[in-house]
């Protein structure tokens, strides 16, 4: 498996450098990382007395990572999470923030494990997860990553602007499906066709 700090380095490389897309609630974000994020740590990398898209442009590769792991990983506790989902809710962290641990804790209620869908992962959660983990061992991690991807197309049905990430400019699959995908085992990975069916409804 993976180690928190390679999962990181791997999100990094992804995410890729500084973008300022309008139609991302996050903002100026680099690395994956936004403008709202660096200002809740207080990161004035210019020494200005503020935080501001000028910031955002000096991150560097290691700064990023260390606030994956500390602020996306470590502090809501998601390495008290069974091993098998620890990635993928991580991953999904990183961009969707506490709705990741939602997406899981609505999954555990519909096993049969109910846990309260408010993002936190409380002991109840951990002993939800471990439970269901137990009794699913072999389909609890891609039933989380169909979860997630079910999230994904949701949030881009009821709003339009984001659908660029859910499905690109030649109608397949965009990065937030993309992403999903790579935490499923590959039977459970929609076809191009199917895609394009889910979405055919979108302008």
């Amino acid at each position: 498996m993976q180690s928190v700090q390679e999962l990181a380095k791997e999100i990094v490389a992804r995410e890729g450098g500084f973008v300022n897309d309008p139609d991302d609630p996050g903002g100026a974000t680099k690395y994956g990382v936004t403008l709202g994020t660096m200002r809740r740590l207080g990161m004035d990398l210019t020494g200005d007395g503020q935080t501001t898209a000028e910031d955002v442009k000096r991150l560097t590769r290691a700064e990023a990572e260390a606030i994956f792991v500390g602020h996306y990983f470590s502090r809501p506790g998601l390495g008290s999470l069974p091993d098998r989902v620890q990635a993928s809710v991580f991953d999904m962290y990183v961009n969707a923030g506490s709705n990741a641990v939602k997406v899981l804790q609505r999954l555990l209620g519909d096993m049969g494990f109910p846990c309260a869908a408010d993002g936190a992962v409380g002991p109840v959660t951990i002993r939800a997860a471990q439970m269901a983990a137990d009794a699913a061992p072999a389909h609890l991690a891609d039933a989380y990553a169909i979860a997630r991807r079910n999230y994904y197309y949701a949030l881009a049905d009821a709003r339009p602007a984001s659908r660029k990430y859910a499905r690109r400019r030649d109608g397949g699959k965009g990065g937030w499906i993309i992403r999903a995908e790579e935490f499923m085992s590959a039977r459970y990975r929609l076809t191009d066709a199917q895609h394009k069916a889910r979405v055919a409804k979108w302008a």
